[in-house]
């Protein structure tokens, strides 16, 4: 067994296989020189320095894995059952791809001194000292990790000014109705949003946008977005999206060539609860499909089983929790639960449904946030998991539990 990728998804693979009893040999390759580590904890602890690192607390040795580190794999060839890596070749019997995702880079910023990516415990341990001096900042894209990083510089003081280039922050997960209201959020922690603002230009010192704006920096710190980190796989056999790049894994997470799976950021499957193919970069996921993964190749094909979650993740900015759950479309029906305006508000999505005896009040869930109230994601993300039908203005009242709309 050979695991290219010694992220999330890379390690928890290689633990699942012993817990499923796989007894045959592991090996775990990672580009990194460092022990495998947890990423969330980059954008926060670790950057503010409150944390050396996040390293995995596991036994590699001691559950007989085979740890390679510094060692990034370089090409897949199935037809000899090997992975090629800087240091020769590895054969395999099954192989698991789990390389993950690579930071989107700003046209001409790469390898300009102080423009920075947060992606690495290396990306990291570069920015807190940035931080600790209360530099000027400007971050570009207000996604979820521009947020996040926002935040970090924010309670460390530095001066941050957020440039967007949509309409509204989150344009890529949340619709603008949505989005409006996390947009203050920015201003009251001191922080500059600016949207509707392309960058035209980046230097080390400076943000140029395309309407001739120049926003002076200390530091820039890009957050465009990741894509699969699958470059490596061209000529392998191994089918990759057009779209994304992604490994386009089936509902089991074997790719197109056979003995070789993949899981994690760098893959995405097809989705019967949504009628559609997923590619999730989110923790959750990378902890969730190794479990599958390790299950379909310990057990065999006869006893296989399907990869369909929940899709679910997190993010902690400007002292709220925002949490995410399931996966909704421009067509579903949203439904406000709570002010908005306050600190404590959901919303849900709802899909029509023709099923004999729903009426028209009803709507199956499909996908909930939720701002400081974790009771409604919890029941949420149960009721999404079981298809449940809700009756729409039991579910728009902010008094009555999830559960209890239920039809």
């Amino acid at each position: 067994m050979v695991i290219a990728g010694a992220g999330m998804a890379g390690v928890q693979t290689a633990v699942a296989l012993r817990e499923q009893g796989w007894r045959g040999a592991i090996t775990l390759l990672g580009d990194e020189p460092h022990q495998p580590y947890d990423r969330p904890p980059l954008s926060k602890a670790v950057l503010l320095g409150k944390a050396d690192g996040s390293a995995f607390d596991i036994d590699f040795a001691g559950l007989g894995i085979d740890l390679h580190l510094g060692r990034p794999v370089t090409a897949l060839r199935p037809e000899e059952h090997v992975v090629e890596t800087a240091e020769g070749p590895v054969r395999y019997d099954y192989a698991v791809l789990a390389t993950g995702a690579e930071p989107v880079r700003l046209p001409g910023s790469e390898g300009l001194p102080g423009v920075h990516l947060l992606r690495t415990l290396d990306d990291a341990e570069r920015l807190r000292p940035v931080l600790a001096a209360q530099h000027r900042i400007v971050v570009v894209g207000a996604g979820w990790i521009g947020a996040e990083f926002a935040t970090a510089a924010r309670e460390a003081g530095c001066e941050v000014t957020v440039v967007e280039a949509a309409d509204h922050p989150l344009a890529g997960a949340l619709p603008a109705e949505v989005a409006a209201y996390m947009t203050g959020w920015y201003a009251d922690a001191g922080a500059e949003l600016r949207t509707g603002a392309r960058v035209a230009s980046v230097t080390g010192d400076a943000v140029t946008l395309a309407d001739g704006t120049v926003l002076p920096a200390d530091a820039v710190v890009v957050g465009v977005g990741a894509r699969p980190a699958t470059a490596w796989l061209a000529g392998s056999g191994v089918a990759l999206s057009p779209e994304d790049g992604s490994v386009l894994a089936d509902e089991r997470l074997r790719t197109s060539v056979p003995g070789v799976y993949a899981v994690g950021d760098c893959a995405s499957f097809p989705s019967a609860r949504y009628g559609t193919r997923l590619l999730v970069h989110h923790w959750d996921n990378a902890l969730q499909g190794p479990r599958t993964v390790a299950e379909n190749i310990a057990r065999g094909e006869a006893e296989g089983v399907v990869y369909d979650p929940v899709p679910y993740f997190w993010s902690e900015q400007f002292g709220r929790f925002v949490q995410y759950a399931g996966h909704h479309v421009d067509a579903d029906e949203l439904v406000w639960r709570g002010d908005p305006a306050g600190a404590a508000w959901s919303v849900i999505w709802l899909r029509g449904t023709r099923e004999p005896g729903a009426g028209r009040s009803a709507g199956r869930l499909v996908a909930l946030l939720a701002v400081g109230r974790p009771r409604d994601l919890a029941q949420g993300r149960r009721l999404i998991e079981k298809g449940a039908l809700l009756d729409r203005e039991r579910a728009a009242d902010a008094t009555v539990p999830l559960k209890s709309a239920v039809l």
